[in-house]
């Protein structure tokens, strides 16, 4: 029983069995930028305040992101935020539970007090521009994931072709994410970041 435990134990502490899952450990940020009508077709509710606020992109997320993985619900002696602390998030996340659950998965591994992570979250937000074509959008287009990335790059000098990916859920836009570095300058994702949608064309549904 001995060596058994032994050998678990050993095996636990090895490098491939561990998750080096540290608070603030990471080398950049992903920004997660959902498509809400895509959202709102396929998940939300209709009395759900984001889909009856008809948003377009809201922010999914802001990923504390390694150069060869990702960290998740790191352990940190940080305080969990509060109700009003999530809450006061609802006008860039659409929802105070996104807000939390955000939190509980990336947040903690950026290392900070959650009003920390949440200011640091509306100033990634801030850094990078929605193209205006994509604002108010008032009818349903077909787009190749080309020309998403195209858009986005021509409104945020210096983001480049490996600083943005595109992914697709049903043949609908589902998320745009946006690498930038912990201080908020735009910068190329690690390969194993860049997923970028295979579909010809991607249905982006218009803001109702």
């Amino acid at each position: 029983m001995r060596v058994i435990a032994l050998a678990l134990a050993l095996f636990a502490a090895s490098p491939a069995a561990a998750r080096d899952d540290v608070a603030g450990a990471f080398d950049y940020y992903v920004l997660a930028l959902s498509w809400s009508p895509s959202w709102c077709a396929t998940e939300g509710e209709a009395d759900d305040a984001q889909c009856r606020e008809h948003r377009d992109f809201i922010v999914h997320g802001l990923w504390p992101n390694r150069e060869d993985g990702w960290p998740e619900y790191c352990a940190t002696r940080a305080r969990d935020p509060s109700r009003q602390e999530t809450a006061a998030m609802a006008d860039l996340m659409g929802s105070d539970s996104l807000a939390w659950h955000q939190w509980k998965k990336h947040g903690r591994c950026a290392g900070m007090k959650p009003e920390d992570y949440f200011a640091t979250l509306r100033d990634a937000a801030a850094a990078v521009t929605i193209p205006p074509e994509f604002e108010d959008l008032a009818r349903d287009i077909r787009l190749p994931v080309a020309v998403v990335e195209d858009a986005f790059i021509a409104a945020n000098p210096g983001l480049a072709r490996n600083g943005i990916t595109v992914t697709c859920d049903g043949g609908r836009l589902d998320e745009v994410r946006i690498c930038l570095t912990p201080g908020l300058s735009l910068r190329d994702c690690a390969p194993d970041a860049r997923r970028d949608c295979r579909a010809d064309a991607l249905m982006m549904e218009r803001v109702r």
